[in-house]
């Protein structure tokens, strides 16, 4: 069986298991359950720590895992991003009291507090930058009022908790995470078992991001049409029993699609539909 490590907390918990059960595999049903069988697909599911799962995998123990870009970086683990999964995206950032820094180059002699040690000595040591790294575990904004560091790294995404502790982000983005699919570095790349797996989450992501739009329209419009409406290699057109109409599917950019709909409205078209896809292959 393939042996898969999932998340069995925190924000990548959740959207992990929704994903697994749109692509077809069953989840445990209790958060108590630590291992589950799942005989059809002939995979067994275990909920680790998001910490350790690049270590486990690394290992060799499991094949492949689920987790954060940040946590594999932060773990040093001996494993390898293989897909990216478009969930619990973050952006880790510098960020001290106004006056503080301007950029990485301020901070040469100067203490940083994080919960991600090893994301931030990497980023510091590639550029040449000689500062201090204190770890905590949450909360490190009270690092700068405490006088354990001048700045800290962490997790922003709208800056108000920063911004309430006084403190302002500065210079680039350390890094941007997400949820991905790691294993061990080095492993087969093209295991049968591997791929199935990858190919039902690539099925879901691309489900998750487009539509199916059917519409009728003139034939002497088609070439309009087809224009907004591509589709992936190319759309399906059909004779309408109506001389001169025709029927065309394609799959368009969710996001997109209320404004194909005008568009094609603007030149003619009518009928026109979207439905959701609830699973695919490429």
């Amino acid at each position: 069986m393939l042996r898969i490590a999932v998340p069995n907390k925190g924000s990548l918990s959740g959207p992990a298991a929704d994903m697994l059960h749109e692509a077809g595999y069953q989840q445990r049903r209790e958060s108590k359950e630590l291992r589950i069988v799942d005989p059809e697909n002939e995979v067994e599911f275990f909920y680790l720590r998001p910490r350790d799962i690049a270590i486990y995998v690394s290992s060799g123990r499991l094949d492949i895992g689920i987790t954060g870009r940040d946590l594999l970086i932060d773990s040093g683990a001996d494993a390898e991003e293989i897909l990216p999964l478009g969930f619990a995206r973050s952006t880790f950032r510098f960020a001290a009291k106004p006056g503080t820094a301007d950029g990485i180059e301020d901070l040469k002699g100067k203490t940083v507090a994080t919960s991600y040690e090893g994301i931030v000595d990497k980023h510091l040591t590639d550029r040449g930058i000689d500062a201090s790294v204190v770890h905590l575990d949450g909360a490190v904004e009270t690092a700068i009022e405490l006088g354990v560091a001048e700045v800290i790294a962490d997790v922003v995404e709208t800056g108000t908790s920063l911004r309430n502790a006084g403190l302002e982000v500065f210079g680039e983005p350390i890094m941007k995470s997400e949820a991905i699919v790691i294993r061990r570095t080095g492993a087969d790349a093209e295991e049968p078992k591997v791929q199935q797996f990858l190919r039902r989450l690539q099925g879901v992501l691309v489900a998750r991001t487009y539509v199916m739009m059917d519409y009728d329209c003139r034939v002497e419009q088609l070439e309009k049409a087809v224009a907004l409406t591509p589709g992936l290699e190319s759309p399906t057109v059909s004779p309408l029993h109506n001389e001169g109409w025709v029927a065309v599917r394609a799959m368009v950019p969710a996001k997109e699609a209320q404004r194909i709909m005008d568009d094609l409205y603007a030149i003619g078209a009518r009928a026109i539909l979207t439905t959701a896809i609830h699973a695919c292959r490429l």
